[in-house]
């Protein structure tokens, strides 16, 4: 649900306005002379990316010495 503030009062109780967005997960829309200038919302976390690589290489191949010398000074 969408709680509807006035900037001015927003901007005296901002700290605890957004406290309260926080944990309650609602958004808030900040409204100055009436119309809507602002929406303040909840941070959402990102989704993990544990497990959402595959290699297409088996462990060996990519642990495996380079063949060859390998100059890092050349251009």
């Amino acid at each position: 649900m969408n709680r509807v503030i006035a900037a001015s009062r927003f901007k005296a109780e901002c700290l605890a306005l957004l406290d309260e967005v926080a944990e309650a997960g609602d958004s808030l829309i900040v409204t100055k002379r009436g119309k809507p200038v602002a929406v303040v919302a909840p941070i959402q976390e990102p989704a993990s990316l544990r497990g959402s690589v595959k290699f297409n290489v088996p462990d060996d191949e990519l642990l495996a010495p380079l063949a060859g010398r390998w100059d890092a000074d050349r251009l």
